[in-house]
């Protein structure tokens, strides 16, 4: 099921959704599933699962010189989605980036992921890799969000890349796209950020979910400056509870968005313990959460980064 028809069949009530990180090569998806068991009692009607840039390792020859290999390090999106569908009988909802994919390998995994049932992609662009100043896409991919929700759609509609097929059997996803309520770090003002947003919805986007944010202020202000200018679509607002003092050094510098003082401060007062942060974390996060369920948000969507211990706590709070 589509997640604006899991929204619509809410009828106002807010839904609980969380998002998972495939684990590194090598790992056991058991660890994984043992994160995501007790979010189960939240009945979660989808489960977003993100897919990771490829990078640079460098491999000792037997010559003694580097051999520079390009590598993906948490592969398994569109496998883990087929689990998750089948295990919990969950709606999925895959990450398609356009960093590090071809046009033609986007449209392989679109058709995967159609024959496996899956209804919803979340379409982004992704981040620059780890050696470039700046996003540069592969030759032959999609060099930003809207050309990606562009094919998404036009293969909705039987049109592939190479041909138009006309069949009953084409895929209907819902498209899913990112919103920054702090705006996207290489965006010259929110004005403009709002206007790409804009875009994207006209292409085809169906929904937004936000970049996590700790002032609900920031949120409120972005879904009206959003609807001021005719993105209608349903903003799911996503929530990152504080879980380690460095995320306060981590957070602004990754993610170009404010922390409010007053969570600097409780953190500070921790001093070091580590169980104290993150019950902050967990605090700051419930706070938000009530206050947001409160407005009549669509979703509450969590990032939960591989460990649940703290969603849980949220959520036996809020929901």
């Amino acid at each position: 099921m589509k997640v604006t028809d899991h929204i619509k069949q809410a009828e106002g009530k807010s839904l609980f959704s969380f998002e998972i990180v495939p684990p590194v090569k090598g790992q056991n998806i058991q660890k994984l599933y043992d994160n995501i068991d007790p979010l189960m009692e939240f009945k979660p009607p989808f489960i977003d699962v993100t897919t990771s840039r490829e990078q640079f390792v460098y491999i000792e020859k037997e010559n003694g010189l580097l051999e520079r290999k390009v590598t993906r390090m948490r592969p398994g999106t569109v496998g883990i989605c087929a689990s998750l569908k089948h295990k919990y009988d969950v709606d999925p909802v895959p990450h398609v980036l356009c960093g590090g994919f071809t046009r033609e390998e986007t449209e392989y995994v679109l058709v995967d992921l159609h024959y496996l049932g899956i209804d919803n992609i979340v379409a982004l662009r992704g981040d620059a890799m780890k050696h470039e100043s700046q996003f540069n896409p592969v030759k032959g991919g999609n060099n930003y969000a809207i050309e990606l929700v562009q094919q998404i759609a036009d293969l909705n509609t039987g049109k592939f890349l190479h041909e138009t097929i006309e069949t009953p059997y084409t895929p209907d996803f819902c498209i899913g796209v990112a919103g920054y309520p702090e705006k996207h770090f290489e965006s010259p003002s929110l004005a403009s950020d709002l206007k790409r947003l804009k875009d994207k919805v006209d292409a085809g986007a169906d929904y937004v979910v936000t970049q996590m944010f700790f002032d609900n202020q920031k949120y409120f202000e972005f879904v009206e400056a959003a609807k001021a200018i005719g993105i209608n679509v349903p903003i799911i607002p996503g929530i990152k509870p504080i879980a380690v003092e460095r995320h306060l050094q981590i957070l602004p510098k990754v993610f170009s968005l404010d922390l409010p003082l007053a969570l600097e401060k409780a953190v500070l007062n921790c001093k070091g313990d580590k169980a104290a942060i993150r019950q902050v974390g967990v605090e700051w996060a419930i706070q938000q959460s009530k206050e947001l369920i409160a407005a009549g948000v669509p979703t509450v969507h969590y990032y939960s980064m591989g460990k649940s211990d703290n969603v849980v706590k949220i959520a036996r709070e809020v929901f």
